[in-house]
């Protein structure tokens, strides 16, 4: 199998959509032999920053001398961005191994009935994978959810960590925080150890803090004042931490709160013997970089490209545009139909100078045309355009040297329009 014939295999089986359970899952990997029983993990859920939670994890172990594992869902620009070894992706070869002893099983499962999904391929994938390459530690993204997600399929972690939750997959999730939480509650576990965002939801804690006592797992809120800022801007965010400085190179003081959860998984980790030095701890942050998270593609003008997609994540982005004072921003936004648009719109058109709206390519879009009459009301100057591309010309070409171009919506946006945006930059 090659790599291609990998990659064609897992996409190819998307046709039989999304089923939550972990039986599948479960009968795939124990036919693997339960490669997973030979990992440790720290397990993420939450709303929104589980990548960006999940990665400055990886880095900090990483930097600490641990063979460090990093599996995260969806990816933006290549898909073995999903499965990493110290924060390089999986080799095609690697790749197409792994899916090739993964697809006998599927293939085995699939003949009686039991037809494992894409997710769950990819999970197992990612277990062969971490398993041959011996890593110490495993970081692992819960996809969606997380009773019910592929990744639950593990035993009691190392950490869970519960990050920002908010009202987002409402059709699987259900239409509450309350209902949402007790989702993403589902990964913990007895006699494990938990960590929640600082600024959590009143009812989404009230049901984390139920679950975590009845499973007997301690639970960890960092305070949200234990980090002083020191300096911050756009591009990151200098704090003191306890005795120690430490440079965020993540914009938005939501990256501060999802940094202090990691801090506070560090510190049980180190209390489980695992040797983590300050020096590690402050190279691993420095170090972290994930892409579409207010990414800086072009500084004159300044473009932004960020995956923001549903309110939680609108309230941060637009949380760290203050920060930008009062340079106007032009925008170019798209987004799938199902999301809380009209949340989204006000959160963050109304600080904005313009605003241009496209299509993504997903069939779960909003049409340009339909989302600009949506966003007239929160914006004068509102124009459709329905090829990415073009909307991205048109950007550039109304925008001056100091002002902002903030690209957003949507991660199938952030992955279609960073390239594109790349290639306009080396001509302005």
């Amino acid at each position: 199998m090659t790599c291609n014939e990998a990659l064609s295999f897992i996409h190819n089986i998307a046709r039989f959509g999304s089923k939550p359970g972990l039986r599948r899952v479960t009968m795939l990997l124990e036919r693997m032999g339960n490669p997973q029983e030979r990992l440790k993990f720290i397990h993420v859920a939450g709303t929104n920053g589980k990548g960006s939670t999940c990665t400055m994890l990886s880095y900090i172990l990483e930097k600490a001398g641990y063979n460090t594992g990093l599996y995260i869902s969806p990816f933006v620009l290549d898909f073995r961005e999903r499965i990493q070894l110290n924060n390089k992706m999986i080799s095609p070869e690697d790749l197409a191994a792994c899916t090739a002893v993964v697809k006998g099983h599927w293939d085995a499962l699939d003949a009686i009935g039991e037809t494992p999904t894409e997710f769950e391929v990819v999970v197992a994938v990612a277990m062969e994978y971490f398993t041959r390459m011996k890593a110490d530690v495993v970081v692992l993204e819960v996809g969606m959810g997380g009773r019910f997600d592929a990744t639950n399929v593990i035993g009691t972690p190392l950490c869970s960590i519960i990050t920002s939750i908010g009202l987002d997959h409402m059709e699987y999730l259900g239409d509450t925080i309350e209902k949402i939480a007790a989702e993403k509650a589902g990964i913990i576990k007895p006699g494990g150890v938990t960590v929640c965002y600082p600024l959590q939801n009143p009812e989404a804690l009230a049901v984390i803090m139920e679950q975590c006592a009845l499973r007997e797992n301690p639970l960890h809120i960092p305070t949200p004042g234990s980090a002083r800022i020191l300096e911050e801007d756009i591009e990151g965010t200098r704090i003191r931490w306890k005795e120690q400085e430490l440079y965020i190179p993540l914009g938005g003081q939501h990256q501060v709160y999802n940094t202090l959860m990691v801090l506070e998984a560090v510190e049980l980790l180190r209390s489980r013997g695992y040797a983590i030095s300050p020096e590690a701890l402050g190279e691993g942050i420095a170090s972290t970089r994930f892409p579409s998270r207010l990414e800086i593609l072009c500084r004159r003008p300044l473009v932004l490209l960020d995956g923001a997609h549903n309110y939680t994540g609108a309230q941060a982005l637009g949380g760290a545009l203050k920060l930008l004072g009062e340079r106007a921003i032009h925008v170019v936004m798209g987004m799938m139909a199902d999301k809380e648009v009209d949340m989204v719109l006000r959160e963050i058109i109304p600080c904005c100078a313009s605003l241009i709206t496209t299509t993504p390519k997903n069939p779960r879009a909003m049409s340009a045309t339909r989302l600009a009459a949506l966003a007239e009301p929160y914006c004068p100057d509102v124009t459709a355009i329905e090829s990415p591309r073009a909307a991205a010309e048109a950007v550039f070409a109304r925008s001056e040297k100091d002002d902002v171009i903030l690209l957003f919506g949507s991660l199938y946006l952030a992955s279609e329009l960073r390239p594109i945006v790349l290639e306009l930059s080396k001509n302005v």
